[in-house]
């Protein structure tokens, strides 16, 4: 499992995407974001027509523990982009519309680190390379705001629990990996 992570448009995504085009083969792209508006959807459109016709796109942000053992055999390399894609998406699944001082955080968290939990055992254990992708959102200001404060610390959690659980780790600046964690 590689963990590849850095701040936005840092050039992450494109060296996850490199990685994947030189082992060759079909890929599975698990795409975890979902059109919440007109922009997200052209930026969704966007990213599809930049992956190479032949990589296969599952769209999910959840379970995808299962997805990874379910599709392991069929693609020999899989990429999932973004981790914090999937954090938002399932904080608001959660919380619904709830106001961010009624949100039951603990509860929240315990269910995304489930989650990933579940898709670092299956990354771990399966017989692919598995490429996940992810922002650094802990380098910047503390927010002003409680949702936003709480997500990023969210965030960081789950960041270092697939740090921990990757064997290579990259930390990409301004287009250039910086290796973080090495297997060799």
């Amino acid at each position: 499992m590689m963990l590849i992570t850095g701040g936005a448009r840092s050039g992450k995504s494109r060296f996850a995407e490199q990685i994947a085009e030189k082992r060759g083969g079909d890929v599975l792209y698990i795409a975890t974001s979902a059109v919440t508006d007109a922009e997200m959807a052209e930026r969704i459109r966007f990213h599809q027509q930049q992956r190479p016709a032949h990589w296969h796109t599952f769209e999910s942000h959840r379970d995808l523990g299962d997805v990874v053992r379910l599709k392991q055999t069929e693609f020999p390399t899989i990429v999932i982009e973004c981790i914090t894609t999937l954090i938002t998406n399932l904080l608001f699944d959660m919380a619904g519309e709830a106001e961010p001082e009624a949100m039951d955080f603990t509860a929240i968290e315990q269910h995304i680190l489930a989650q990933i939990t579940e898709l670092a055992d299956a990354a771990q254990h399966c017989e692919t390379e598995v490429i996940i992708v992810t922002n650094e959102v802990g380098m910047g200001i503390v927010p002003d705001n409680l949702l936003s404060r709480r997500f990023r610390d969210i965030a960081g959690r789950v960041n270092q629990q697939l740090a921990a659980a990757a064997d290579d780790v990259y930390l990409v600046v301004s287009g250039i990996p910086v290796p973080v964690k090495t297997s060799a």
